[in-house]
């Protein structure tokens, strides 16, 4: 067993500096995180839900409704801590995977049923 931390050895080429990553973490706004977090998942759920140019290459309807039911979590738990500057579009956003998932689905759910519906209400499309 060795006798050194992690933060002992020696930077070998390619391996990630995680001091310096968490330095640049630091210095990131809490609303910037949450934001860049939404559009992740967002862009996510787009390509589950069949919505890029690759189209139903990579469509996967139960990773869709996972990733849309994430993404409002997110959104109802950060919606006091993030401006409607930044709520808004993402919300929008939000709403236009949930009816695409309905739409996307051979047996839609019962309106309030489906991914995010628990925190948005119910979607009609």
């Amino acid at each position: 067993m060795s006798e050194t931390s992690p933060s002992d050895t020696p930077e070998t080429p390619g391996s990630p500096d995680f001091d310096a990553m968490a330095r640049d973490i630091a210095e990131v706004p809490a609303v910037e995180v949450i934001v860049t977090v939404a559009v992740n998942l967002m862009s996510a759920a787009a390509v589950k839900l069949g919505l890029t140019e690759e189209g139903d290459t990579f469509k996967d309807l139960d990773e869709a409704r996972k990733l849309v039911h994430a993404l409002a979590g997110l959104l109802d738990a950060s919606a006091t801590e993030i401006s409607s500057f930044h709520a808004a579009p993402l919300r929008d956003g939000l709403k236009s995977l949930q009816l695409a998932f309905r739409e996307a689905s051979l047996v839609p759910d019962e309106p309030g049923q489906g991914p995010g519906e628990k925190y948005t209400g119910p979607i009609y499309g």
